[in-house]
């Protein structure tokens, strides 16, 4: 059965404070606050810097049993290394205790700068690199180079890994790019930018994964009832062909991205869509 997980991307911002969150709330209670309110989050801060075993088992602890996390990769791998000679990056990665969310581990997320081109062989050999388990992301993270430390490859129950890449180059808009995503079991994120970068709506995967980060001005602003209507009917549409969905808001400058979220996924809900625990990985 297919599922829809609606969320936010990340969950820390100072706006929210006295808007979203209760005027009040201690800082560490954000996450479970915003759990209770919607069933997955993309963990953004894994973009930044590498985070540690400590922090992704807090955050699993935080929040539901059903709850799932998207986790985005690292930009040192994305837009620093530009997807070349990254395997002891991406060893590291997986060594920082990403594995340790367990079953709470939902898609990961390469999010490419935008003058990042596309380039066939490299992009091919970046995406045959991803593990496509948690076994196989544990036996590469035995490669690490981080100190024991701050590792912790403990995941459990061996499950599927799916791996999503958002592009911001228009010349990722051809056919031979999403012919090689769906030759690797890869989904290429619908994103909508507010016109900026390309969106591409090719199913390339078992599973669509969304980014909304504002139709008409980026990161800023809010989702009107028809708009939301609008991402509803398409995401409806996938579901019906067999895809489970996530889909995440990054409006969150003027405080949308939550609310915006919680409105989808009532529409969805209300709809009849199924929404629950996905296909995890």
């Amino acid at each position: 059965m297919t599922r829809a997980r609606i969320g936010i991307s990340g969950w820390t911002y100072a706006p929210w404070r006295g808007t979203f969150y209760p005027k009040g709330l201690p800082h560490r209670k954000e996450l479970p606050y915003a759990a209770d309110r919607l069933d997955s989050i993309e963990i953004n801060g894994s973009f930044y810097a590498l985070q540690r075993p400590t922090s992704y088992r807090r955050w699993a602890e935080e929040t539901p049993d059903d709850f799932v996390f998207a986790v985005k990769g690292g930009r040192y791998i994305t837009h620093i290394l530009r997807l070349r000679d990254c395997r002891e990056a991406l060893a590291n990665f997986f060594a920082s205790g990403v594995l340790t969310l367990g079953p709470k581990l939902g898609p990961l997320l390469w999010q490419l700068p935008p003058t990042l081109q596309y380039d066939e062989e490299s992009v091919r050999a970046f995406l045959r690199l991803l593990p496509r388990s948690t076994a196989d992301a544990a036996a590469l993270a035995r490669d690490t180079t981080l100190d024991s430390d701050r590792t912790d490859t403990a995941g459990g129950q061996d499950r599927p890994l799916r791996h999503a890449v958002e592009v911001r180059h228009a010349s990722f808009d051809v056919p031979s790019f999403a012919d090689l995503a769906r030759s690797e079991g890869v989904a290429i994120v619908v994103a909508d930018t507010a016109g900026r970068y390309p969106v591409i709506r090719e199913r390339t995967a078992d599973f669509v994964y969304v980014r909304l980060h504002g139709d008409e001005e980026l990161y800023t602003s809010g989702y009107t009832a028809e708009a939301l209507e609008r991402w509803a009917t398409e995401l409806r549409g996938r579901l019906a062909d067999g895809l489970d969905v996530y889909a995440y808001f990054d409006n969150d400058v003027k405080v949308r991205s939550p609310y915006d979220a919680m409105a989808l996924r009532e529409l969805l809900t209300a709809s009849g869509s199924p929404s629950g625990d996905p296909l995890a990985g």
